[in-house]
C-alpha cells in the first residue's frame, strides 16, 4: 500500500460517515466535522483526486522503500551472524498479543523439534498488527508484542525477541519498541514490575522503561511498517 499526494484517494465523505456510523462515534466528533463531511457527501465540497484525475493518470509512483525490503535486509544480517533465518511473513495482521504467542509457539517448536528452521535460528517478520486498549496506560503495538512474548519465553534462556517500528516511533512513544529475553518478566518482578498487569492495563512502556529495554532509535524519516524478530540460540 502506498499514499501521498500523488496517488489517488479512492475514499469519499460518504465513506468517513459511513465509519463514523458504523462504530457509533459521531457523539465524540467535533460539530464542524461532521457538518464538513456532510457538506462534503453532499456534493458541496469537492472529492479529494481519484484514479480518473487528469493529472493523477499523467503521475507514475516508483516504491523504493518497503516491508518486504527491510525484512530482507534482517534475514541477510542474521545470515551473516550464523543464524539458520526464516522470513515468516511480511502481511502479519492481528491481535497484538495473539500474534506474540504464535511467534513464541514458533521459537518453542525450534526448540522442541528444529522446525521450521535449525538452531541458531532467527524467524523475522513484518507487517503491523493491533492493539484493543482497554487500559489507561502508554505503549505501543511492538512493546505490546514484546511484553506479551516476555511472558511466554519466560524462563527460556535461548530466545531473545524484538519489535520495532521502522519509522523509530511506536504508539505515542519516544520508543521504537522494546527487546525482551527469558529473565525479562523475572527481573521486572525484582522491581516491584507485574507483566500480566502492565500489559492488562496496555502499559508495556511503563513495564520496559524501567529495565532499559526500550528500544530507541529516534526518528528515522521514513516508515515501513515494524519488524519483529525472534532468536533462537
Amino acid at each position: 500500500m502506498c499514499s501521498g499526494p500523488t496517488v489517488p484517494d479512492q475514499s469519499t465523505f460518504s465513506d468517513c460517515l459511513h465509519i463514523l456510523e458504523k462504530y457509533d462515534i459521531q457523539p465524540k466528533i467535533p460539530p464542524a466535522v461532521i457538518a464538513f463531511l456532510e457538506r462534503g457527501a453532499r456534493g458541496e465540497i469537492e472529492e479529494t483526486p481519484k484514479a480518473d484525475d487528469p493529472a493523477v493518470r499523467r503521475t507514475q509512483n516508483v516504491i523504493i522503500g518497503s516491508n518486504i525490503l527491510a525484512v530482507r535486509a534482517a534475514k541477510q544480517q542474521a545470515d551473516e551472524l550464523g543464524y539458520h533465518s526464516l522470513i515468516l511473513s511480511t502481511f502479519i495482521e492481528g491481535e497484538t498479543k495473539d500474534v506474540a504467542k504464535v511467534h513464541a509457539a514458533i521459537a518453542k517448536e525450534i526448540l522442541s523439534s528444529g522446525h521450521p528452521v535449525q538452531r541458531p535460528a532467527g524467524i523475522i517478520s513484518g507487517g503491523e498488527t493491533t492493539v484493543t486498549i482497554r487500559g489507561q496506560g502508554l505503549g505501543g503495538r511492538n512493546q505490546e508484542f514484546a511484553l506479551a512474548a516476555a511472558m511466554e519465553i519466560d524462563g527460556m534462556p535461548e530466545v531473545v525477541v524484538l519489535s520495532g517500528g521502522t519509522d523509530g516511533t511506536d504508539g505515542p512513544t519516544d520508543a521504537a519498541g522494546a527487546i525482551a529475553d527469558a529473565m525479562t518478566v523475572q527481573r521486572a518482578k525484582k522491581m516491584g514490575l507485574d507483566a500480566e498487569r502492565h500489559l492488562r492495563e496496555n502499559d508495556s512502556y511503563h513495564f520496559f522503561q524501567p529495565l532499559g529495554d526500550l528500544l530507541i532509535t529516534g526518528p528515522t524519516m521514513t516508515n515501513v511498517m515494524d519488524l519483529r524478530l525472534v532468536l533462537v540460540a
